[in-house]
C-alpha cells in the first residue's frame, strides 16, 4: 500500500477553486468588486509566477471570513461549491481517485488554497485526508491570520513531514501528482512524480528528468 498525494487546483480540478472563491465573492457583491477583482487577479498571476508571498495573499483571502459570520460564510460556501467547484471536477481525476483506491491506497490530497474551502472539496472527491493552509479561529471565529505553515512550495514538504509523523506513514513508492512548478520541492522527494497538464516550466522540468506526464482534461 501507497500513498498517494494530489495536488487540488489545475491538478483534480480544471481550475483554481482560490481563484473562483474570490471571483464568486466579487459577482456575489460580497466584497468590493473592482479592486478585489484586481488584486485576486494580482495574487493568482504571481502565483503561477512562483512569485506569490502566501501570508500577504491569506492576509487578503482570509479577510472575508474574518468579516462574515459562520452562518454566512456556510451559506455562501453551498453556493460556490455547486457553481463554481462541481462543473469543474475532472471525470478523469475520479477515474485516478478510483484506481487508487482500488489499489487499497492511503490518499491525501495537499494544498496551497485553505481548508474553509477545501475540506467539502476533498470530501465530494472521496479523499479522506487533506493537508491544506489553515485560517486561524478563536472561540469560533476567523481571525483573518494564518495558523500554522502555508502549505504552499517548501511549506508543502514541511506539513506533509508532521503528516507523515502523526499518521506513522513513509513516502516508500509514494505518488505526487502537481500540475505546478510551485509544487517542485514536493515532487522531488516522492518516489513517483507525476505532472499533470503542468505550466510550461514544470513540463520542461519533467521532461528533462523522464518524470511521467499526465492529462486528465483530454
Amino acid at each position: 500500500m501507497a500513498l498517494a498525494i494530489f495536488d487540488l487546483d489545475n491538478t483534480l480540478l480544471g481550475g483554481d477553486s482560490d481563484y473562483l472563491w474570490g471571483e464568486f465573492l466579487v459577482e456575489q457583491n460580497i466584497v468590493d468588486t473592482d479592486s478585489y477583482q484586481r488584486i485576486n487577479q494580482d495574487f493568482y498571476d504571481q502565483y503561477l509566477a512562483g512569485t506569490m508571498d502566501i501570508f500577504e495573499f491569506s492576509a487578503f483571502q482570509f479577510k472575508p471570513l474574518a468579516d462574515n459570520t459562520m452562518a454566512d460564510l456556510l451559506r455562501w460556501r453551498e453556493q460556490y461549491l455547486a457553481e463554481k467547484i462541481a462543473p469543474i471536477i475532472l471525470p478523469a481525476a475520479r477515474e485516478l481517485i478510483a484506481k487508487h483506491q482500488q489499489q487499497g491506497d492511503t490518499l491525501l490530497i495537499i494544498t496551497a488554497t485553505n481548508s474553509f474551502i477545501t475540506a467539502p472539496i476533498a470530501s465530494q472527491l472521496a479523499i479522506p485526508n487533506l493537508i491544506a493552509t489553515e485560517a486561524e479561529m478563536i472561540n469560533g471565529v476567523y481571525t483573518g491570520n494564518v495558523s500554522g505553515t502555508p502549505s504552499y512550495q517548501q511549506g508543502k514538504v514541511t506539513r506533509l513531514q508532521e503528516w507523515l509523523i502523526v499518521h506513522n506513514q513513509t513516502l516508500d513508492d509514494s505518488y505526487f501528482y502537481s500540475d505546478s512548478h510551485n509544487d517542485l520541492p514536493l515532487l522531488e522527494l516522492v518516489g513517483h512524480p507525476i505532472v499533470v497538464d503542468a505550466d510550461a516550466k514544470l513540463l520542461a522540468i519533467a521532461k528533462q528528468r523522464d518524470w511521467k506526464i499526465l492529462s486528465l482534461r483530454s
